[in-house]
């Protein structure tokens, strides 16, 4: 669409922002799979795809009863600030960080990310919520995570002696709390590269 629409109208790769899908449905008490997350991710790589596009991450400001969110302030600030940086040259914070890789290390996961918005934080709770972690039987279980520096996370769990792969906020609407210092909220994304539920079927 974004290709067609830049073909047509022959103004180049002029600048294109979108608002990821908020969270939305109601909350799972475990973690699994999510038609909604893999949307969200397919926004996500839409980045790397796209020249000149850019993506608000609204992961925490979704209603569980209405697709679309009521606070459209914090939602348009969001978008504004990308233009505001990337089209304007001011210096601001406008992308939210993202995942860059894991490495294991025994039974824990240490996760990198993207800076983006300086330093990882978490909100509301000291505790960091919102992250899974599975062995090689692909049995998701909630994990304990905990900030070890700027941009690193580790991740592990008791039930998990050899971890394989972590998500966070991989859900219809999950209870995840991490963001960067200046307040935007961490990509919910995968480490795995499992089958998806909006695949093509086996």
């Amino acid at each position: 669409m974004i290709s067609h629409w830049r073909d047509v109208w022959q103004q180049g790769d002029f600048p294109f922002y979108w608002v990821q899908l908020a969270d939305y449905m109601a909350e799972k008490p475990a973690p699994g799979d999510s038609a909604w997350a893999e949307l969200r991710e397919a926004q996500t790589l839409t980045q790397k795809a796209v020249p000149n596009g850019g993506q608000a991450v609204i992961i925490d400001l979704g209603e569980a009863n209405d697709i679309h969110p009521t606070n459209k302030r914090d939602v348009a600030e969001r978008l504004a600030r990308i233009a505001l940086a990337r089209d304007y040259g001011m210096d601001m914070a406008w992308r939210s960080p993202e995942f860059r890789e894991m490495k294991i290390d025994g039974a824990k996961a240490v996760l990198t990310f993207t800076e983006g918005g300086g330093k990882l934080r978490t909100l509301d709770v000291n505790e960091v919520r919102g992250f899974a972690i599975c062995g090689e039987d692909r049995k998701w279980v909630w994990a304990d995570a905990k900030i070890t520096g700027p941009d690193t996370i580790e991740v592990s769990s008791p039930a998990v002696a050899a971890p394989v792969a972590v998500r966070y906020a991989w859900a219809d609407n999950p209870v995840c709390n991490v963001y960067s210092a200046e307040g935007l909220p961490l990509t919910p994304f995968r480490t795995d590269d499992f089958p998806m539920v909006t695949g093509p079927k086996q």
